[in-house]
Protein backbone atom coordinates (compact mmCIF):
# COMPACT_ATOMS: atom_id res chain seq x y z
CA UNK A 1 0.00 0.00 0.00
CA UNK A 2 1.37 3.39 -0.95
CA UNK A 3 1.59 5.88 1.89
CA UNK A 4 0.63 9.50 1.13
CA UNK A 5 3.27 12.21 1.28
CA UNK A 6 2.21 15.54 2.72
CA UNK A 7 4.61 18.36 1.86
CA UNK A 8 4.65 21.67 3.68
CA UNK A 9 6.87 24.56 2.61
CA UNK A 10 9.28 25.71 5.32
CA UNK A 11 11.77 28.52 5.58
CA UNK A 12 14.75 28.46 3.19
CA UNK A 13 12.62 26.54 0.72
CA UNK A 14 12.98 23.25 2.65
CA UNK A 15 10.25 20.59 2.51
CA UNK A 16 8.81 18.38 5.20
CA UNK A 17 8.01 14.71 4.55
CA UNK A 18 5.26 13.51 6.81
CA UNK A 19 3.88 10.02 7.31
CA UNK A 20 0.90 10.25 9.64
CA UNK A 21 0.05 6.52 9.68
CA UNK A 22 3.51 4.95 9.98
CA UNK A 23 3.55 2.18 12.61
CA UNK A 24 6.52 0.79 14.55
CA UNK A 25 9.41 0.15 12.19
CA UNK A 26 12.22 -1.42 14.17
CA UNK A 27 12.41 -5.04 15.31
CA UNK A 28 15.22 -6.75 17.20
CA UNK A 29 17.69 -6.05 14.39
CA UNK A 30 16.70 -2.95 12.44
CA UNK A 31 13.85 -2.74 9.94
CA UNK A 32 13.01 -5.93 8.07
CA UNK A 33 10.33 -7.41 5.84
CA UNK A 34 9.47 -8.64 2.36
CA UNK A 35 10.82 -6.33 -0.34
CA UNK A 36 8.26 -4.09 -2.06
CA UNK A 37 5.75 -4.54 0.77
CA UNK A 38 5.37 -2.24 3.78
CA UNK A 39 7.64 -1.39 5.51
CA UNK A 40 10.32 -2.54 3.07
CA UNK A 41 9.42 -0.31 0.13
CA UNK A 42 11.70 2.14 -1.66
CA UNK A 43 9.41 4.98 -0.56
CA UNK A 44 9.71 4.08 3.11
CA UNK A 45 13.47 3.53 2.79
CA UNK A 46 13.83 7.03 1.34
CA UNK A 47 11.93 8.48 4.29
CA UNK A 48 13.91 6.43 6.81
CA UNK A 49 17.11 7.66 5.16
CA UNK A 50 15.99 11.26 5.54
CA UNK A 51 14.98 10.71 9.16
CA UNK A 52 18.18 8.98 10.21
CA UNK A 53 20.22 11.56 8.31
CA UNK A 54 18.51 14.34 10.23
CA UNK A 55 19.02 12.49 13.51
CA UNK A 56 22.78 12.21 12.97
CA UNK A 57 23.35 15.57 11.30
CA UNK A 58 25.44 17.77 13.57
CA UNK A 59 24.16 21.33 13.41
CA UNK A 60 26.89 23.87 12.77
CA UNK A 61 29.17 21.41 10.95
CA UNK A 62 29.42 21.31 7.20
CA UNK A 63 30.79 17.77 6.63
CA UNK A 64 28.58 14.78 7.35
CA UNK A 65 29.39 11.26 6.24
CA UNK A 66 27.55 7.93 6.12
CA UNK A 67 28.75 4.56 4.81
CA UNK A 68 26.31 2.09 3.24
CA UNK A 69 26.98 -1.60 2.71
CA UNK A 70 24.67 -4.32 1.44
CA UNK A 71 24.46 -8.05 0.85
CA UNK A 72 23.71 -9.67 -2.51
CA UNK A 73 19.89 -9.51 -2.65
CA UNK A 74 18.34 -8.20 -5.85
CA UNK A 75 16.39 -5.58 -3.90
CA UNK A 76 19.62 -4.20 -2.44
CA UNK A 77 20.07 -1.95 -5.48
CA UNK A 78 16.65 -0.41 -4.92
CA UNK A 79 17.16 0.24 -1.22
CA UNK A 80 20.69 1.52 -1.72
CA UNK A 81 19.40 4.18 -4.11
CA UNK A 82 16.41 5.07 -1.96
CA UNK A 83 18.46 5.45 1.21
CA UNK A 84 21.06 7.50 -0.66
CA UNK A 85 18.35 9.89 -1.85
CA UNK A 86 16.95 10.29 1.64
CA UNK A 87 20.33 10.78 3.27
CA UNK A 88 21.65 13.27 0.72
CA UNK A 89 18.40 15.25 1.00
CA UNK A 90 19.35 16.00 4.61
CA UNK A 91 22.92 16.98 3.79
CA UNK A 92 24.70 13.67 4.38
CA UNK A 93 27.57 12.62 2.08
CA UNK A 94 27.15 8.93 1.23
CA UNK A 95 29.98 6.44 0.72
CA UNK A 96 28.77 3.28 -1.03
CA UNK A 97 30.72 0.11 -0.13
CA UNK A 98 28.80 -2.39 -2.26
CA UNK A 99 28.52 -6.00 -1.03
CA UNK A 100 30.36 -6.32 2.31
CA UNK A 101 29.61 -8.17 5.57
CA UNK A 102 27.68 -6.40 8.30
CA UNK A 103 30.74 -6.25 10.60
CA UNK A 104 32.62 -4.41 7.84
CA UNK A 105 30.07 -1.60 8.06
CA UNK A 106 30.60 -1.32 11.81
CA UNK A 107 34.37 -1.28 11.29
CA UNK A 108 34.40 1.24 8.43
CA UNK A 109 31.88 3.56 10.07
CA UNK A 110 34.37 4.06 12.87
CA UNK A 111 37.61 3.99 10.85
CA UNK A 112 36.28 6.44 8.21
CA UNK A 113 35.05 8.82 10.95
CA UNK A 114 31.50 8.58 9.62
CA UNK A 115 28.46 9.87 11.49
CA UNK A 116 26.45 6.80 10.60
CA UNK A 117 26.71 3.33 9.10
CA UNK A 118 23.92 1.51 7.23
CA UNK A 119 23.75 -2.16 6.29
CA UNK A 120 21.10 -3.30 3.80
CA UNK A 121 20.46 -6.94 4.59
CA UNK A 122 17.90 -9.39 5.95
CA UNK A 123 20.70 -11.57 7.32
CA UNK A 124 19.62 -15.25 7.29
CA UNK A 125 16.16 -14.56 5.80
CA UNK A 126 15.23 -15.71 2.27
CA UNK A 127 16.09 -13.61 -0.78
CA UNK A 128 12.69 -11.95 -1.11
CA UNK A 129 13.17 -10.26 2.28
CA UNK A 130 15.44 -7.33 3.02
CA UNK A 131 16.26 -5.09 5.95
CA UNK A 132 18.11 -1.99 7.11
CA UNK A 133 20.47 -1.93 10.10
CA UNK A 134 22.11 1.17 11.54
CA UNK A 135 25.41 1.79 13.30
CA UNK A 136 26.36 4.90 15.24
CA UNK A 137 29.68 6.73 14.81
CA UNK A 138 31.27 4.40 17.38
CA UNK A 139 30.53 1.41 15.12
CA UNK A 140 27.92 -0.08 17.46
CA UNK A 141 24.28 -0.72 16.64
CA UNK A 142 21.79 1.89 17.77
CA UNK A 143 20.01 1.74 21.11
CA UNK A 144 16.26 1.31 21.52
CA UNK A 145 16.04 4.99 22.47
CA UNK A 146 17.79 6.10 19.25
CA UNK A 147 15.55 3.89 17.13
CA UNK A 148 12.45 5.26 18.85
CA UNK A 149 13.57 8.81 18.07
CA UNK A 150 14.18 7.94 14.42
CA UNK A 151 10.71 6.40 14.23
CA UNK A 152 9.32 9.65 15.63
CA UNK A 153 11.15 11.64 12.96
CA UNK A 154 9.80 9.37 10.23
CA UNK A 155 6.26 9.79 11.52
CA UNK A 156 6.33 13.52 12.29
CA UNK A 157 8.37 14.78 9.36
CA UNK A 158 11.90 15.80 8.39
CA UNK A 159 13.23 19.20 7.40
CA UNK A 160 15.18 18.98 4.15
CA UNK A 161 18.28 21.09 3.57
CA UNK A 162 18.44 23.91 1.00
CA UNK A 163 19.54 22.93 -2.51
CA UNK A 164 23.11 24.14 -2.05
CA UNK A 165 23.57 21.83 1.00
CA UNK A 166 22.43 18.55 -0.59
CA UNK A 167 24.96 15.77 0.03
CA UNK A 168 27.08 13.85 -2.47
CA UNK A 169 27.40 10.12 -3.14
CA UNK A 170 30.61 8.24 -3.94
CA UNK A 171 31.56 4.61 -4.50
CA UNK A 172 34.32 3.21 -2.29
CA UNK A 173 36.11 0.42 -4.14
CA UNK A 174 38.48 -0.83 -1.45
CA UNK A 175 36.04 -1.41 1.42
CA UNK A 176 36.25 -5.17 1.24
CA UNK A 177 40.06 -5.09 1.18
CA UNK A 178 40.13 -2.91 4.29
CA UNK A 179 37.85 -5.40 6.00
CA UNK A 180 39.97 -8.40 4.98
CA UNK A 181 43.06 -6.77 6.48
CA UNK A 182 41.21 -6.02 9.71
CA UNK A 183 39.96 -9.59 10.00
CA UNK A 184 43.43 -11.00 9.37
CA UNK A 185 44.88 -8.72 12.04
CA UNK A 186 42.72 -10.50 14.64
CA UNK A 187 44.51 -13.77 13.84
CA UNK A 188 47.73 -14.48 15.79
CA UNK A 189 50.52 -12.78 13.86
CA UNK A 190 53.01 -15.65 14.15
CA UNK A 191 50.48 -18.21 12.94
CA UNK A 192 49.50 -19.41 9.45
CA UNK A 193 46.89 -21.81 8.12
CA UNK A 194 49.32 -23.82 5.98
CA UNK A 195 48.25 -27.47 5.78
CA UNK A 196 44.64 -26.83 6.77
CA UNK A 197 41.87 -27.62 4.31
CA UNK A 198 38.87 -25.42 5.01
CA UNK A 199 35.38 -25.48 3.50
CA UNK A 200 33.84 -22.02 3.71
CA UNK A 201 30.16 -21.60 2.88
CA UNK A 202 29.35 -17.95 2.18
CA UNK A 203 25.58 -18.48 1.69
CA UNK A 204 25.79 -16.69 -1.69
CA UNK A 205 25.85 -13.59 0.47
CA UNK A 206 27.93 -10.61 1.47
CA UNK A 207 31.12 -12.56 2.27
CA UNK A 208 31.31 -14.45 -1.02
CA UNK A 209 34.60 -12.76 -1.88
CA UNK A 210 36.12 -11.64 1.42
CA UNK A 211 35.93 -14.96 3.29
CA UNK A 212 37.75 -17.13 0.71
CA UNK A 213 40.28 -14.32 0.16
CA UNK A 214 41.12 -13.95 3.86
CA UNK A 215 41.50 -17.70 4.41
CA UNK A 216 43.65 -18.13 1.28
CA UNK A 217 45.89 -15.21 2.19
CA UNK A 218 46.53 -16.82 5.59
CA UNK A 219 47.66 -20.02 3.87
CA UNK A 220 44.63 -22.32 3.96
CA UNK A 221 43.55 -24.61 1.16
CA UNK A 222 40.06 -23.22 0.54
CA UNK A 223 37.03 -25.11 -0.76
CA UNK A 224 34.43 -22.37 -1.37
CA UNK A 225 30.70 -23.06 -1.24
CA UNK A 226 27.88 -20.58 -1.82
CA UNK A 227 30.02 -18.05 -3.73
CA UNK A 228 27.90 -17.56 -6.87
CA UNK A 229 25.24 -15.02 -5.88
CA UNK A 230 22.66 -14.08 -8.48
CA UNK A 231 20.47 -11.83 -6.36
CA UNK A 232 17.93 -14.56 -5.68
CA UNK A 233 19.87 -17.45 -4.11
CA UNK A 234 21.17 -15.95 -0.86
CA UNK A 235 20.79 -18.48 2.02
CA UNK A 236 19.12 -20.92 -0.38
CA UNK A 237 20.23 -24.45 0.51
CA UNK A 238 23.48 -23.15 1.98
CA UNK A 239 25.01 -21.08 4.75
CA UNK A 240 24.61 -21.18 8.51
CA UNK A 241 20.89 -21.99 8.33
CA UNK A 242 21.53 -24.98 6.04
CA UNK A 243 24.95 -26.43 6.95
CA UNK A 244 24.22 -29.76 5.25
CA UNK A 245 25.70 -28.56 1.95
CA UNK A 246 28.98 -27.55 3.56
CA UNK A 247 29.00 -30.75 5.64
CA UNK A 248 28.83 -32.81 2.46
CA UNK A 249 31.74 -30.80 1.03
CA UNK A 250 33.80 -31.32 4.20
CA UNK A 251 33.40 -35.09 3.97
CA UNK A 252 33.84 -35.24 0.18
CA UNK A 253 37.05 -33.19 0.21
CA UNK A 254 38.47 -34.60 3.45
CA UNK A 255 38.55 -31.08 4.91
CA UNK A 256 39.70 -30.33 8.43
CA UNK A 257 36.87 -27.94 9.23
CA UNK A 258 33.86 -26.15 7.78
CA UNK A 259 32.89 -22.52 8.31
CA UNK A 260 29.27 -21.65 7.46
CA UNK A 261 28.32 -17.97 7.31
CA UNK A 262 24.89 -16.42 6.87
CA UNK A 263 23.77 -13.87 4.28
CA UNK A 264 25.48 -10.88 5.87
CA UNK A 265 28.28 -12.89 7.55
CA UNK A 266 27.63 -11.72 11.10
CA UNK A 267 27.07 -15.27 12.33
CA UNK A 268 28.84 -18.60 11.92
CA UNK A 269 28.16 -22.30 12.36
CA UNK A 270 31.24 -24.52 12.53
CA UNK A 271 31.67 -28.08 11.26
CA UNK A 272 34.22 -30.66 12.38
CA UNK A 273 36.05 -32.98 9.99
CA UNK A 274 33.14 -35.43 10.11
CA UNK A 275 30.68 -32.73 9.05
CA UNK A 276 29.08 -32.51 12.50
CA UNK A 277 27.70 -29.15 13.56
CA UNK A 278 29.02 -27.11 16.45
CA UNK A 279 26.71 -24.20 17.18
CA UNK A 280 27.40 -20.89 18.84
CA UNK A 281 27.04 -22.31 22.34
CA UNK A 282 29.81 -24.86 21.77
CA UNK A 283 32.13 -22.22 20.32
CA UNK A 284 31.43 -19.75 23.14
CA UNK A 285 32.06 -22.43 25.75
CA UNK A 286 35.37 -23.32 24.10
CA UNK A 287 36.58 -19.75 23.85
CA UNK A 288 35.36 -18.69 27.30
CA UNK A 289 37.25 -21.52 28.96
CA UNK A 290 40.39 -20.81 26.92
CA UNK A 291 40.31 -17.07 27.55
CA UNK A 292 39.63 -17.58 31.27
CA UNK A 293 42.63 -19.92 31.55
CA UNK A 294 44.79 -17.33 29.81
CA UNK A 295 43.47 -14.46 31.92
CA UNK A 296 41.87 -12.80 28.88
CA UNK A 297 38.18 -13.16 29.78
CA UNK A 298 37.16 -9.75 31.08
CA UNK A 299 34.70 -9.73 33.95
CA UNK A 300 34.99 -13.50 34.40
CA UNK A 301 31.77 -14.02 32.47
CA UNK A 302 30.29 -14.88 29.09
CA UNK A 303 27.28 -12.93 27.84
CA UNK A 304 24.65 -14.97 25.97
CA UNK A 305 20.90 -14.90 25.43
CA UNK A 306 18.04 -16.78 27.04
CA UNK A 307 18.24 -19.21 24.10
CA UNK A 308 21.64 -20.61 25.08
CA UNK A 309 21.57 -24.18 26.32
CA UNK A 310 21.51 -25.11 30.00
CA UNK A 311 24.44 -27.40 29.25
CA UNK A 312 26.57 -24.36 28.40
CA UNK A 313 25.69 -22.75 31.73
CA UNK A 314 26.70 -25.89 33.62
CA UNK A 315 29.94 -26.19 31.65
CA UNK A 316 30.88 -22.59 32.44
CA UNK A 317 30.08 -23.05 36.12
CA UNK A 318 32.51 -25.98 36.16
CA UNK A 319 35.23 -23.58 34.99
CA UNK A 320 34.33 -20.83 37.44
CA UNK A 321 32.80 -18.67 34.70
CA UNK A 322 29.51 -16.83 35.10
CA UNK A 323 26.85 -16.70 32.38
CA UNK A 324 25.11 -13.36 31.89
CA UNK A 325 21.84 -13.86 30.00
CA UNK A 326 20.09 -11.22 27.88
CA UNK A 327 17.07 -10.97 25.62
CA UNK A 328 17.34 -12.45 22.13
CA UNK A 329 19.34 -10.36 19.67
CA UNK A 330 23.05 -9.68 19.35
CA UNK A 331 22.35 -5.98 19.96
CA UNK A 332 21.26 -6.77 23.53
CA UNK A 333 24.28 -9.00 24.02
CA UNK A 334 26.57 -6.14 22.99
CA UNK A 335 24.76 -3.64 25.21
CA UNK A 336 25.27 -5.91 28.25
CA UNK A 337 28.91 -6.50 27.31
CA UNK A 338 29.59 -2.78 27.09
CA UNK A 339 27.75 -2.01 30.31
CA UNK A 340 29.57 -4.74 32.26
CA UNK A 341 32.97 -4.50 30.63
CA UNK A 342 32.82 -8.04 29.19
CA UNK A 343 34.66 -8.98 25.99
CA UNK A 344 33.05 -12.24 24.87
CA UNK A 345 29.42 -12.93 24.09
CA UNK A 346 27.02 -14.15 21.48
CA UNK A 347 24.09 -16.32 20.55
CA UNK A 348 23.46 -20.01 20.04
CA UNK A 349 22.56 -19.18 16.43
CA UNK A 350 26.17 -18.19 15.74
CA UNK A 351 26.45 -14.47 16.45
CA UNK A 352 29.83 -14.28 18.18
CA UNK A 353 30.88 -10.91 19.57
CA UNK A 354 34.49 -10.28 20.55
CA UNK A 355 34.71 -6.61 21.47
CA UNK A 356 38.51 -6.72 21.57
CA UNK A 357 38.30 -7.05 17.79
CA UNK A 358 34.86 -5.95 16.51
CA UNK A 359 31.76 -3.97 17.43
CA UNK A 360 29.22 -6.58 16.36
CA UNK A 361 28.96 -10.27 15.52
CA UNK A 362 31.56 -11.35 12.96
CA UNK A 363 31.28 -14.87 11.55
CA UNK A 364 34.55 -14.86 9.64
CA UNK A 365 36.53 -13.47 12.56
CA UNK A 366 35.02 -16.09 14.87
CA UNK A 367 35.92 -18.79 12.35
CA UNK A 368 39.53 -17.62 12.34
CA UNK A 369 39.64 -17.70 16.13
CA UNK A 370 38.48 -21.30 16.02
CA UNK A 371 41.17 -22.16 13.48
CA UNK A 372 43.77 -20.60 15.76
CA UNK A 373 42.52 -22.76 18.63
CA UNK A 374 42.67 -25.81 16.36
CA UNK A 375 46.30 -25.12 15.48
CA UNK A 376 47.32 -24.38 19.07
CA UNK A 377 45.71 -27.55 20.40
CA UNK A 378 47.12 -29.83 17.71
CA UNK A 379 43.83 -31.72 17.81
CA UNK A 380 41.12 -32.50 15.29
CA UNK A 381 38.09 -30.24 15.10
CA UNK A 382 35.89 -33.01 16.52
CA UNK A 383 38.05 -33.05 19.67
CA UNK A 384 37.86 -29.28 20.13
CA UNK A 385 34.46 -28.16 18.94
CA UNK A 386 32.18 -30.23 21.18
CA UNK A 387 33.04 -29.17 24.73
CA UNK A 388 29.81 -30.02 26.58
CA UNK A 389 26.79 -32.27 26.26
CA UNK A 390 23.75 -30.09 25.64
CA UNK A 391 20.54 -30.59 27.55
CA UNK A 392 17.95 -31.79 25.02
CA UNK A 393 16.39 -28.69 23.50
CA UNK A 394 13.46 -28.45 21.12
CA UNK A 395 12.55 -25.36 19.11
CA UNK A 396 9.52 -25.10 16.84
CA UNK A 397 8.14 -22.11 14.96
CA UNK A 398 4.56 -21.24 14.05
CA UNK A 399 3.95 -18.58 11.41
CA UNK A 400 1.16 -16.08 11.91
CA UNK A 401 -0.46 -13.43 9.72
CA UNK A 402 -0.37 -9.67 10.13
CA UNK A 403 -2.75 -8.51 12.83
CA UNK A 404 -2.93 -11.86 14.61
CA UNK A 405 -2.02 -11.99 18.32
CA UNK A 406 -2.11 -15.70 19.24
CA UNK A 407 -0.15 -15.32 22.49
CA UNK A 408 -2.96 -13.16 23.89
CA UNK A 409 -5.67 -15.82 23.46
CA UNK A 410 -6.91 -17.77 26.50
CA UNK A 411 -6.50 -21.19 24.84
CA UNK A 412 -2.83 -20.49 24.11
CA UNK A 413 -2.23 -19.08 27.60
CA UNK A 414 -3.74 -22.23 29.10
CA UNK A 415 -1.51 -24.49 26.97
CA UNK A 416 1.55 -22.52 28.05
CA UNK A 417 0.60 -22.73 31.72
CA UNK A 418 0.06 -26.51 31.45
CA UNK A 419 3.44 -26.96 29.76
CA UNK A 420 5.17 -24.88 32.42
CA UNK A 421 3.62 -27.14 35.04
CA UNK A 422 4.95 -30.23 33.26
CA UNK A 423 8.46 -28.79 32.98
CA UNK A 424 8.68 -27.45 36.51
CA UNK A 425 11.79 -28.92 38.09
CA UNK A 426 12.65 -30.74 34.84
CA UNK A 427 13.67 -27.93 32.49
CA UNK A 428 12.64 -24.54 31.18
CA UNK A 429 10.30 -23.02 28.61
CA UNK A 430 10.76 -19.93 26.43
CA UNK A 431 8.09 -18.53 24.12
CA UNK A 432 8.53 -15.34 22.14
CA UNK A 433 7.72 -13.54 18.94
CA UNK A 434 10.57 -13.41 16.46
CA UNK A 435 11.91 -9.91 16.00
CA UNK A 436 12.79 -10.53 12.35
CA UNK A 437 10.00 -12.75 10.96
CA UNK A 438 6.24 -13.25 11.67
CA UNK A 439 6.90 -16.35 13.79
CA UNK A 440 6.06 -17.51 17.29
CA UNK A 441 9.10 -19.38 18.58
CA UNK A 442 8.45 -22.12 21.14
CA UNK A 443 11.56 -23.50 22.83
CA UNK A 444 11.90 -25.89 25.76
CA UNK A 445 14.74 -27.76 27.45
CA UNK A 446 14.46 -30.89 29.56
CA UNK A 447 16.46 -34.03 30.21
CA UNK A 448 13.15 -35.90 30.04
CA UNK A 449 12.56 -35.97 26.28
CA UNK A 450 9.02 -37.31 26.61
CA UNK A 451 8.01 -34.27 28.67
CA UNK A 452 10.05 -32.04 26.34
CA UNK A 453 8.24 -33.14 23.19
CA UNK A 454 4.80 -33.17 24.80
CA UNK A 455 5.23 -29.66 26.21
CA UNK A 456 6.33 -28.08 22.95
CA UNK A 457 3.83 -29.95 20.80
CA UNK A 458 0.90 -28.96 23.00
CA UNK A 459 1.77 -25.26 22.67
CA UNK A 460 2.40 -25.56 18.94
CA UNK A 461 -1.01 -27.17 18.47
CA UNK A 462 -2.69 -24.39 20.46
CA UNK A 463 -0.94 -21.63 18.51
CA UNK A 464 -1.64 -23.30 15.14
CA UNK A 465 -5.32 -23.56 16.05
CA UNK A 466 -5.33 -19.90 17.04
CA UNK A 467 -3.90 -18.70 13.71
CA UNK A 468 -5.79 -21.10 11.45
Amino acid sequence: MMLPITRKPLRCGALLWHIPDMTKLFGTDGVRGTANTTPMTAETALRIGAAVGRYFRRDGESVHRVVIGKDTRLSGYMFENALTAGLTSTGMNVLLLGPVPTPAVGLLTRSMRADLGVMISASHNPAEDNGIKFFGPDGYKLSDAAEAEIERLVAEGVDLVPADQIGRAKRIDDGRFRYVERVKSSFPRQMRLDGLKVVVDCANGAAYRVAPEALWELGATVIPVGVTPNGKNINEGCGSTYPQTAAEAVVAHGADVGICLDGDADRVILLDEQGRVGNGDQFMGLMAARWAAEGRLKGGALVATVMSNLGLERYLQGHGIALERTGVGDRYVVERMRAGGFNLGGEQSGHIVMTDHATTGDGLMAGLQFLAELIQSGKKASEVLHVFDPVPQLLKNVRYAAGQTPLELDAVKTAIADAEGQLQGNGRLLIRKSGTEPLIRIMAESEDEVILNASVDSIVAAVEAAVA
